[in-house]
C-alpha cells in the first residue's frame, strides 16, 4: 500500500503513546515506522511518572481526557494479561481534610459517574482508616475508586513496542526529527539519519509535540513542560498503604500521592513546576523537601529514612488543558498535550488513531496479527520446580546478576535479544529491573555492562548508560 512511500505511517516518538499507536497500527495491513530520538523506547515522559492507572473520575465529562481515560483503563486490564506486563487493580482514595471541601469531593464523584466509572463511593474518615490505618486522622472523608490500578510503565511500553515489532513495525532509534515537509499526498520526515517518506504521520513527540505539530499545521500549539519530582522508597515500606492515596486536586493536578508500586516499593510525589526547558529533569532539594512534606498530610508515618532514590519527569501540558488527538491536517494525526491521565489513556489513544488512519487508508485488519506476548520469564516469580526446569534448559537463568531485584543473566540476555531489544544499561534496567533495587546498580553494573558488550558485539568502552556520550569507561589503563 506504500505507493512510492517508504512507509504508510511514520510515528514520531516511542513513548507509551507512540508505542501504543504503533501496536494498534501494526494490527492492520499497513507498513509502519517509529522514529525515536533517544536510544530506546520509554525514554521521555513515559519513564518517569506515577505509574497509576486512573479510574477516570477527575477529567471533565465530555473531554478527550475523560473518554480516553475510562477506555484506556479497561484496555490495560486486558492487555496486561495478553501482553504479560505487571498490573494490579489496587483501588485509589482521594482524601478530604476539611468538611468545607466536601462539595469538591462530591463533584469528583459526580464526574466519575458521568464518565462511566464503576464502584465509586464516598467514605467517612473512620471508613478510610479501617481500609488504610496509616492514613492521617485529619482526613474527614474520601472518594474510593476500586477500579483504579498501578502498572509498570516501562513494562507496558516495552510490551506495546515488542507487540508492534512482532507485526512488522520498524523502530529507528537514535533518530532525531529535524523537519516535516509535504510530499504530494504524504510527507517527508527529515532526520539526522536521512529522510523518511510516509503517507501518514502520527505525532506522539511528548514535550516536543508542539514543535512537530507546528512544522505542518496552521493552527499552532504550545506545550509547557511541567516537571514533577518523586521519592522512591525501599521495598520494606511497600505495604504501608495498599491503595493509591491522593489528595483533593489543585490547579496543577492531583496533588502529592502516596502509593505502592507493582514491584513492592512505596512512591511519593509528584511536585508540579512549569519550566521552559523540555530536558529539565533534574531533581532539586526544594522540590524533594516539598514533596516529602506534603505527603505527610496524607500518611504521617512515611519512613523517609528508607528512601533509595529520587527522580523527576516532565508532563506535556497544552494550553487548552485537554488532549489533542486526531487529524490536525490532511494525513497528519496528533497525539499531543498528553499529560495525566496519559499513561492510562495510551492504549485508547493508540486504538483511536489507528482506527482513524485505517479508515482513511482503507486498510484491512492484518490476517493472523500477533495479539499476545508470552514467554517473558521472571526468575524471582517462578515456582521452584519451574525455575529449576528453566535453569536446566539455560544455565544463564541460574546466574544472578542483580542481587537486590534477583535478576538473572538469562533475563538480561533475553531483553537484549528481543525486538526492539535493549542497547544500553538503562534499556536493560527498564526491561528487567536490573539496578532498580536498594543499591541502585552499585553492585551489578559491571556484570550487566559485560553482558551488553558480549551480546551487542561491542567493546566495553562503547557500552553506554543511554545516549552516545554516556559511556561508562572512557579509556583502558
Amino acid at each position: 500500500m506504500n505507493d512510492n512511500f517508504d512507509f504508510d505511517v511514520c510515528v514520531i516518538g516511542a513513548g507509551v503513546v507512540g508505542c501504543a499507536a504503533a501496536m494498534m497500527l501494526g494490527r492492520y495491513e499497513l507498513s509502519v515506522c517509529v522514529v525515536e530520538r533517544a536510544e530506546d523506547v520509554c525514554s521521555g515522559t513515559s519513564k518517569a511518572n506515577s505509574a497509576i492507572v486512573h479510574a477516570g473520575y477527575d477529567a471533565k465529562p465530555g473531554t478527550l481526557k475523560a473518554r480516553m481515560n475510562v477506555r484506556g483503563a479497561a484496555m490495560i486490564r486486558e492487555l496486561s494479561r495478553t501482553l504479560d506486563f505487571s498490573y494490579r487493580e489496587n483501588g485509589s482514595l482521594v482524601l478530604c481534610f476539611d468538611e468545607k471541601d466536601m462539595p469538591k469531593l462530591n463533584e469528583l464523584y459526580e464526574r466519575g459517574i458521568k464518565n462511566g466509572v464503576e464502584g465509586l463511593r464516598i467514605l467517612t474518615g473512620e471508613e478510610v482508616r479501617r481500609l488504610e490505618p496509616a492514613v492521617s486522622d485529619k482526613a474527614v472523608a474520601a472518594l474510593l475508586a476500586p477500579t483504579a490500578g498501578i502498572v509498570c510503565p516501562f513494562g507496558m511500553t516495552v510490551a506495546f513496542a515488542e507487540n508492534a515489532a512482532a507485526n512488522g513495525v520498524e523502530f529507528r532509534r537514535l533518530t532525531t526529527v529535524t523537519g516535516v515537509e509535504r510530499r504530494g499526498e504524504g510527507f517527508t520526515v527529515k532526520t539526522d539519519r536521512g529522510d523518511i517518506t510516509s503517507r501518514f504521520i502520527v505525532n506522539a513527540a511528548g514535550v516536543y509535540s508542539d514543535v512537530i505539530h507546528n512544522m505542518i499545521c496552521e493552527n499552532k500549539l504550545h506545550i509547557t513542560p511541567r516537571r514533577g519530582e518523586y521519592v522512591l522508597l525501599d521495598k520494606q515500606t511497600g505495604e504501608l498503604v495498599s491503595h493509591t492515596v491522593f489528595q483533593l486536586p489543585g490547579a496543577y493536578g492531583k496533588g502529592v500521592l502516596v502509593t505502592p508500586t507493582v514491584h513492592g516499593n512505596l512512591l511519593v510525589g509528584p511536585s508540579a513546576e512549569d519550566c521552559g526547558d523540555p530536558e529539565d529533569t533534574e531533581t532539586t532539594a526544594e522540590g524533594t523537601a516539598s514533596v516529602k512534606q506534603r505527603a505527610l498530610l496524607s500518611v504521617p508515618s512515611v519512613p523517609y529514612n528508607m528512601t533509595i532514590t529520587g527522580f523527576a519527569g516532565l508532563r506535556a501540558h497544552e494550553d487548552g488543558d485537554d488532549f489533542i488527538i486526531g487529524e490536525s491536517a490532511p494525513g497528519f494525526f496528533d497525539a499531543a498535550g498528553i499529560e495525566s491521565p496519559g499513561l492510562t489513556s495510551a492504549p485508547a489513544i493508540g486504538e483511536y488513531i489507528a482506527e482513524l488512519i485505517a479508515k482513511k487508508a482503507d486498510a484491512r485488519p492484518r490476517e493472523n496479527a500477533v495479539t499476545e506476548r508470552r514467554g517473558i520469564p521472571r526468575v524471582s516469580e517462578l515456582p521452584a520446580e519451574e525455575r529449576s526446569r528453566l535453569i536446566k534448559e539455560d544455565p544463564a537463568y541460574g546466574v544472578i546478576v542483580c542481587r537486590c531485584e534477583n535478576v538473572s543473566e538469562g533475563e538480561i540476555v533475553a531483553a537484549i535479544r528481543r525486538n526492539p531489544g535493549a542497547v544500553s544499561l538503562d534499556g536493560v534496567k527498564r526491561r528487567v529491573r536490573q539496578g532498580m533495587g536498594r543499591c541502585q546498580a552499585g553492585f551489578c553494573t559491571p556484570a550487566a555492562a559485560a553482558i551488553l558488550s558480549r551480546e551487542l558485539g561491542i567493546p566495553m568502552e562503547e557500552v553506554r548508560k543511554n545516549i552516545p556520550g554516556s559511556e561508562l569507561i572512557k579509556e583502558r589503563i
